[in-house]
């Protein structure tokens, strides 16, 4: 093993010329690490958790009603069944009009099934009492024996909720939780006909029944039922397809980072090589083979690269720790924190794939140099490596697509992403030969050290390909999440003052829907009302085949769980009809609905096609009459299943509203409704574009810091290929300085070549930026075209500023040479 033993004699002279492609790869593998290790963790603590979050084996859930006597027979036959209801409700001090819209979740004496409810006092939950979530004590001061008021009734505080287990399942809060005991929800008369609310059916499985079969069961002996059944397996089924997604989506730009990262590989490859140039000529003088130097430095090269990886993939295993401590309280569950090899195996065989395609060619170059021509110039260009290299870094290259592909949920979302970052890394080097083409014939300026500015550019050993290719990646990025962060804030910004109600009602009596107009006409003249019927109910057959028999696409969003449904004469606001007929406002006939067209594509629907419905546990078969396109921004009711007159009135169900106000009066609106109308909630809009916008910014925190990533290896690679070019640069300075020229003539000439370069690769982060934020926000969101450029430049030219920062940076050690000192070194 003579390539091994002189691999190991070089390395232990020092690392000093492989220190660039170490931070490279330590810096993508540690993103991609960290990216999959916490979403592993949340992901299995949702797993481990399962019982706990779902608050059984299985569920079964249902709308707008209780579940029957027969329905509970079912269930209890298969094991101990515990029965939450869930609702929304105002509530505050009892006395008070000072309410606010809170989740009211009542439950039995046997819940939790798994887990247990406990108080921060250690006090228990029993009838007449509420137990209250911290921010609502907080914010109306509330301690136990205190009075608080829900729907026509009052309570007495219990205490404050510290530990609930099954909170994780019940998904996003449009307020507070409020728990209380189910036999005290008569009292509230929160459950009139017509209200919404859902009660879920919870049971806890013998250890030999498996979940699934158990629901296999249940849907045999009962299949009209219209209830969602759910195990354990998937508890918190929208959190964890959150996480999975939202994982994958940071794993893709990880994976950017490492492609940027394997652009500082080849310059700290050709950098080493370089350097070892004249070593390698003295062995090759000396009878060495081709192959054995080709050996030698492999191993050197892959040495490195493998303690990198593994010193990246240690610092990525060890982000669930730290994300724990530094912002535990904000993850929707605690994750199971340990060693998850999947997550790391696949970052370290991302590294060395990447350092595998971008090593290999300037290890055959300098394989196939002759000793002669390694001795006589080192600046000459780079030569093809030969057809077998290449097919090895085609192949690491098909490896890499080949990982991002296989291990995402949407492979043609990760094939786009890895063909468009393919595809940027092309454009990048192409744009980087054009600049480098025009630089040469371009017209010389007048002024000398302007020449010498633009001919640095494309000298032998320019930097231009290295500043293109590195800072080009990683600013794109940039400017891409800037121009899409900027189109949402503004969506929100503009959307909410002019188009936007002051509050949402919900569960309005139908006998006080009267009452309820004439509240906001005596409390808010002038104020614009919208009310609309209200029921809710699954979707149970497409065309007579029931939606349990065949497998629910993945944009089918309208079959799954309950839908919002509601009836009306004329066409409403903020939809555009795009196939179809809609009925006459006095249609009297066989059921006819119309449905959106984005749902209605995603089935497959035409025009004379059926939807059964189950509407409070009867099922309705209506013949689909149109589509509709939904502006679902509009800030109003919009239906995806709307029903044609005479078929839903008979049927119990409560009234939705709309009020737009000034803000002087929504205070007397508010405390009128929760006096007048205690069971009616109100849902400001504001609180909830608050809650939206903090989720938004927690996200969009995430991937500004995943992006950075790409950005730190950008500037990696930069500041390596300044020093690796250090001693041409020298060079340079020393002959300049010999034949009169000045410090900072130099300092001019040198600001003068970074500015050009990186005012160019700003420019076109910009644009690139531009063109990718733009498809995302008009093809993917679908939202307006209006982003604020103000950031989105600011982000670029912080970027170029520090590419000439650190230009100038790397050439100080070249301004500072003396020549003296220099010459009598060569």
């Amino acid at each position: 093993m003579i390539a091994l033993r002189l691999a190991l004699r070089e390395l232990r002279g020092g690392l000093a010329g492989l220190r660039l492609l170490g931070v490279c790869l330590v810096l993508g593998v540690a993103a991609l690490a960290g990216v999959g290790s916490l979403s592993r963790a949340i992901t299995t603590g949702l797993s481990d958790r399962g019982q706990s979050i779902l608050g059984g084996d299985i569920a079964a859930q249902l709308t707008q009603r209780r579940a029957t006597d027969a329905e509970r027979a079912a269930l209890a036959k298969l094991g101990p069944v515990s029965e939450v209801v869930k609702l929304r409700a105002m509530t505050g001090r009892a006395g008070s009009d000072d309410r606010t819209l809170a989740e009211v979740k009542a439950v039995d004496a046997a819940y939790p099934l798994y887990g247990a409810l406990r108080l921060a006092n250690g006090m228990a939950l029993v009838p007449g009492s509420v137990a209250v979530a911290p921010v609502l004590a907080d914010r109306y001061a509330l301690h136990a024996g205190d009075r608080i008021a829900i729907g026509s009734a009052t309570f007495s505080v219990a205490g404050v909720v510290a530990d609930e287990p099954d909170a994780t399942g019940d998904g996003f809060a449009f307020g507070p939780r409020v728990l209380m005991q189910t036999d005290d929800l008569a009292a509230t008369a929160l459950l009139e006909p017509g209200s919404l609310f859902r009660a879920s059916y919870r049971v806890r499985l013998p250890a030999s029944v498996a979940p699934k079969s158990a629901a296999a069961s249940l849907k045999a002996a009962l299949p009209d039922t219209g209830w969602t059944l759910t195990d354990r397996s998937n508890g918190a089924a929208g959190t964890s397809q959150f996480v999975e997604r939202l994982g994958q989506f940071l794993t893709l730009v990880g994976l950017t980072a490492l492609v940027v990262a394997g652009v500082g590989v080849g310059n700290g490859v050709t950098a080493y090589l370089a350097g070892k140039s004249t070593t390698i000529a003295a062995l090759k003088a000396m009878g060495a083979g081709s192959r054995l130097i080709f050996q030698s430095y492999l191993f050197q090269i892959g040495f490195v690269a493998l303690v990198a990886v593994v010193v990246g993939a240690g610092i990525g295993a060890a982000v669930p720790w730290v994300i724990v401590q530094a912002a535990g309280d904000a993850l929707p569950v605690p994750p199971a924190l340990g060693i998850y090899a999947g997550p790391l195996l696949t970052a370290a065989a991302y590294g060395l794939l990447i350092a595998a395609a971008f090593a290999v060619a300037p290890l055959a170059r300098a394989r196939d140099l002759p000793a002669a021509r390694l001795l006589r110039d080192t600046g000459e260009a780079a030569r093809w490596p030969g057809w077998g290299p290449a097919v090895l870094i085609a192949l690491a290259g098909a490896g890499i697509a080949g990982l991002a592909v296989g291990q995402s949920d949407n492979p043609e979302f990760a094939a786009i992403f890895v063909a468009a970052a393919l595809g940027l890394l092309a454009l990048l080097t192409a744009l980087a030969a054009l600049i480098r083409w025009l630089a040469a014939r371009a017209s010389r300026p007048r002024g000398v050290l302007a020449r010498l500015a633009l001919a640095n550019l494309h000298r032998p050993g320019a930097l231009t390909r290295q500043l293109v290719v590195a800072l080009g990646l990683g600013l794109t990025l940039f400017a891409t999440l800037s121009v899409i962060e900027t189109n949402l804030a503004g969506q929100l910004d503009k959307s909410i003052p002019t188009r936007a109600p002051s509050f949402f009602a919900i569960d309005i009596p139908t006998d006080g829907i009267d009452t309820f107009r004439a509240l906001v006409a005596r409390t808010a003249p002038g104020a614009t009302l919208r009310t609309v019927p209200s029921l809710r109910g699954p979707v149970t057959a497409v065309n007579g085949v029931p939606v349990a028999k065949f497998k629910v696409p993945e944009d089918a969003w309208i079959l799954r769980g309950d839908r919002g449904l509601s009836y009306a004469a004329a066409f409403p606001e903020h939809n555009v009809l795009t196939a179809g007929k809609w009925w006459p406002a006095d249609y009297a006939g066989p059921p006819l609905v119309s449905i959106d067209q984005d749902a209605a594509t995603a089935l497959g629907l035409k025009i004379g096609d059926t939807l059964t419905i189950a509407v409070l546990g009867v099922d309705v078969t209506a013949r689909i009459a149109s589509f509709r396109k939904i502006d679902w921004r509009s800030f109003g009711f919009n239906f995806a299943i709307l029903f044609a007159p005479g078929t839903l009135e008979g049927a119990p169900h409560s009234w939705m509203a709309t009020v737009a106000m000034p803000p002087a009066d929504e205070k007397a609106f508010a405390a009128a409704v929760t006096h007048d109308l205690p069971t009616t909630s109100l849902v400001r809009v504001k609180d909830i574009i608050g809650q939206v916008a903090s989720v938004f910014g927690q996200l969009s925190a995430a991937v500004r810091a995943a992006a950075s990533v790409t950005v730190a290896a950008g500037i990696a690679v930069l500041i390596g290929a300044l020093a690796a070019s250090r001693q041409a640069r020298i060079y340079d300075a020393v002959l300049l300085k010999v034949l009169g020229a000045t410090r900072g003539q130099i300092v001019v000439a040198t600001l003068l070549e970074y500015t050009l370069l990186a005012a160019v690769v700003a420019g076109l982060a910009l644009l690139l930026g531009a063109g990718a934020g733009w498809y995302v926000v008009t093809r993917t969101l679908q939202l307006e075209w209006a982003p604020a450029w103000g950031p989105v430049v600011a982000t670029v030219g912080v970027g170029a500023v520090v590419t000439v920062l650190l230009g100038l940076a790397g050439s100080w050690a070249a301004l500072s040479a003396r020549p003296n000192t220099v010459l009598r070194t060569l």
